[in-house]
């Protein structure tokens, strides 16, 4: 496994409302600006199937892997040689939550990947999530 990127911050927003953003897939581009649009294959639960468009990418099919409610979204893509896996976590806390993002990429062509298509995730995972937490946050 090649971890790319990971994130923790806290809010004073509640869980459920995060998990509300992560499984409203037409919202992502009002928090990830590097995704043009993302639309899923039925109800969004840990098997479903969609596909995202990336800003100047071609069309990336993905499959949820776990969906538990107000707690654990995690989806995995494809691409030629590797598995690149993006997991949100969101954990009460004492005055609000406590979020995670991981990004990782597993299989033979995982190094190369990162250093070509995935470079820039380290910069723009972090910058996602606080863009996230300033929508859920603003009233």
């Amino acid at each position: 496994m090649m971890e790319l990127a990971a994130a923790v911050r806290t809010s004073s927003a509640a869980p459920a409302d995060y998990f509300a953003r992560w499984i409203d897939h037409a919202s992502w581009p009002e928090w990830s600006p590097d995704t043009e649009w993302v639309r899923v294959e039925g109800p969004v639960r840990a098997g479903t199937r969609g596909v995202l468009k990336p800003v100047g990418g071609p069309k990336t099919r993905f499959t949820i892997s776990e969906c538990e409610q107000d707690r654990v979204y995690t989806d995995v893509s494809s691409v030629p040689g590797a598995r690149l896996t993006f997991r949100h976590t969101v954990e009460s806390a004492p005055n609000g939550s406590t979020l995670t993002v991981r990004v990782w990429m597993t299989g033979p062509l995982a190094r190369v990947w990162a250093r070509t298509a995935f470079k820039g995730f380290s910069v723009s995972v972090p910058e996602d999530l606080d863009r996230l937490i300033a929508l859920v946050e603003t009233p």
